[in-house]
């Protein structure tokens, strides 16, 4: 009830109903209808998507000698087979032969011993990370394609179209539709369906490109399309990438079977379906409604591919729409590293990078930063050239780009110049411009991923002091199913062991801790220097707490207070113990007392907690990689660990300082960088 009444009942109503097409059986007939329905009238049809693309000179010039070369090298790993765990096509279910497969809405996962017939969010009792649904999702959305079409555009070598008809027609004979793992997600079929089409856009030149294999992807492009409508139920009870990727997906086949009989209705629903999820999903700050750099990046990435759909048709998005995603484009620019390319890794992050692009690799948002900003605002963000300029060529305007004004193109406008115009309350930056940070002030209007009010993301000359420990894994048993969700991994304080907000599932938080800034200061750059806010999470244990952030030239100061709602909870009265906690590199260190000084590639980083009053103890630990280093334990084995991207871990020094005493109670974090 309380999921209801804080999820909203539109939300509840439409997953119930999803709930209950599974049940009945609803779903199963609706889907094989669906599908049958497309395929008795899709004999004639042709596959007739033209979308522009750039000019092989071009590519080949931002890309360099080089550049070309690890391309191409790629490339020839894919069709040598080298690379078979990303390309070989998966089964529908492990261990099963084609003609056994279940139908979708009957798949259990072979020895895992419980029935995981869940909702599409793939929910999933496996144990060994290997098997994590997300993983065989993944070789589902055939990403090998995009590196086999950028290197046919660069030297039209038909061994790429070749390799992409053979291991395009061993997947679809493996998973027939509706059968099996790859068909439980409308979701992860629309993005598949996605892939098909903006290869087919390219490959249908080749001259192995049979009418055969035209007709091949004719079909399989249908029966995608006609997966999707019977689930939007779900879809809308999500109200986040899922809607969006769906959508794109019905507009997409709309597009490019415009003589099927249900194309006009793929497009109509697709289209109405992507513009309201867009400005339903988009805050007018630019946030996205995940609350999440990896999904903020999916959705831009959907609406560059849904806007060079829609220019091909002469539809536009309405004005309020583009408004919403140029705040977003904004947004996700102010929390851009410019030497790395990297963002903080805020919240869920499934490593998805759904049009890669470009040779940069996933952790570098350039290239979706520089293809919004030319789609959206019409100005290159970042003035340098470089690879990440590719992304951008695939998604431009007809005829925007040529080799002799590629250049000119740019506004001149960086980086730096469009923060100081618009920026997000959030971002910090020294008077010298080596340091910034992220600072986690959110106001929910849609459920949290992560209970991370507060939380700061510190970094100093490309390199992420105060990181955010990412995700790892969704689906894996303890201690990894999902854990890196907590309070107490991120650089915020815990109240009494206490996450934030109530865990309601491995996905759900409950009683959203809100937060709001209390003061600020701002210098003549228009960028904050100091920020203060406070978030209620602990209201329950009677505590609220406020966080303040200096930054300075070299060294910046973090105050964590913690107080007393009603004045009869002060000193004496409710002792409560503090855990303030900090995710470090994993560099050589030195610690005493609760000081830490890292051994960083530019010279030492210290890092010093000093107590307030009414504190009567006062203890520190080091945990790496899940192991104790210093002081007293016990080490959590979750702790310790960042996950720069989805299933992968990498050791990290984690600096908990606990406190405990009276209220009020007073944490100071001093970070001093070397000069």
């Amino acid at each position: 009830m309380k999921a209801v009444q804080q999820l909203g009942l539109h939300q509840a109503i439409n997953y119930a109903w999803y709930r209950f097409g599974l049940w009945s059986g609803y779903l199963r007939r609706e889907t094989d209808r669906a599908v049958s329905a497309v395929r008795s009238t899709s004999s004639q049809v042709e596959f007739e998507l033209s979308l522009p693309v750039p000019d092989s000179r071009i590519i080949r010039e931002i890309l360099g000698k080089d550049g070309v070369q690890e391309l191409v090298d790629r490339a020839e790993e894919i069709v040598k087979g080298s690379a078979a765990d990303l390309t070989a096509p998966t089964p529908g279910q492990p261990g099963m032969e084609n003609e056994n497969l279940p139908h979708w809405t009957e798949v259990e996962y072979p020895g895992a011993g419980a029935e995981w017939r869940e909702e599409e969010s793939g929910a999933f009792p496996a144990e060994n990370p290997a098997f994590d649904i997300r993983y065989i999702w993944e070789s589902g959305r055939l990403g090998w394609a995009y590196t086999l079409v950028r290197a046919y555009q660069v030297n039209g070598n038909d061994r790429y179209a070749a390799c992409f008809w053979q291991l395009v027609e061993a997947f679809l004979d493996s998973n027939p539709p509706n059968m099996g793992l790859h068909w439980i997600s409308a979701q992860e079929v629309a993005l598949r369906l996605i892939t098909l089409c903006f290869a087919g856009n390219i490959f249908k030149n080749s001259p192995l490109s049979t009418l055969e294999r035209m007709n091949v992807l004719c079909s399989a492009v249908a029966d995608h399309a006609a997966r999707i409508p019977p689930t939007l139920s779900y879809a809308r009870a999500q109200n986040n990438n899922h809607l969006l990727s769906e959508a794109a997906g019905l507009y997409t086949a709309g597009c490019a079977l415009p003589g099927h009989p249900a194309a006009q209705y793929w497009r109509e629903l697709g289209w109405r379906l992507f513009n309201q999820g867009l400005f339903d999903q988009i805050a007018e700050d630019g946030t996205y409604t995940q609350h999440s750099t990896n999904y903020h990046r999916l959705m831009l990435q959907l609406a560059l591919w849904f806007n060079t759909l829609a220019r091909t048709r002469r539809q536009q998005f309405p004005a309020r729409l583009v408004a919403r995603l140029q705040a977003a484009t904004h947004w996700l620019s102010a929390m851009l590293d410019p030497g790395s390319g990297r963002v903080p890794n805020l919240g869920p992050d499934d490593g998805s990078d759904i049009f890669p692009l470009s040779n940069c690799a996933s952790r570098d948002y350039r290239p979706v930063l520089q293809a919004a900003g030319s789609s959206f605002l019409h100005t290159r963000l970042l003035k340098d050239a470089g690879a990440w300029d590719e992304m951008m060529l695939w998604f431009s305007r007809d005829g925007e780009y040529s080799l002799q004004d590629k250049q000119l193109k740019s506004t001149g406008a960086n980086l730096q110049s469009s923060e100081a115009v618009w920026q997000p309350p959030h971002i910090l930056r020294s008077p010298d411009g080596d340091s910034w940070a992220y600072f986690r002030i959110a106001q929910f209007k849609s459920r949290p991923g992560h209970a991370d009010q507060l939380h700061l993301d510190l970094w100093w000359r490309g390199y992420n002091l105060a990181a955010d420990p990412g995700t790892y894994l969704y689906n894996a048993g303890p201690p990894w199913d999902n854990t890196l969700r907590h309070t107490a991994v991120h650089n915020t304080v815990t109240v009494n062991g206490k996450d934030q907000m109530t865990a309601a599932g491995r996905f759900l938080y409950l009683d959203w801790a809100q937060a709001e800034i209390v003061a600020g200061e701002k210098a003549g750059d228009g960028c904050w220097r100091t920020l203060v806010a406070v978030h209620d999470g602990y209201r329950r244990d009677g505590v609220t707490h406020q966080r303040s952030v200096l930054a300075g030239t070299g060294i910046w100061t973090i105050q964590d207070t913690l107080t007393a709602i009603k004045p009869s909870q002060g000193p004496g009265l409710a002792p409560i113990t503090v855990s303030l906690h900090w995710l470090l590199p994993d560099w050589p260190w030195e610690m005493t007392g609760s000081a830490v000084v890292l051994d960083s590639p530019e010279g030492p980083i210290r890092l010093d907690i000093e107590q307030g009053a009414h504190i009567d103890s006062l203890a520190a630990s080091l945990v790496r990689a899940g192991r104790l280093l210093h002081g007293p334990g016990p080490a959590q084995p979750f702790s310790g660990w960042t996950s720069p991207t989805y299933g992968e871990k990498v050791p990290a020094l984690s600096l908990s300082v606990s406190a405990a005493g009276d209220l009020p109670i007073c944490l100071t974090s001093r970070w001093v960088f070397p000069g």
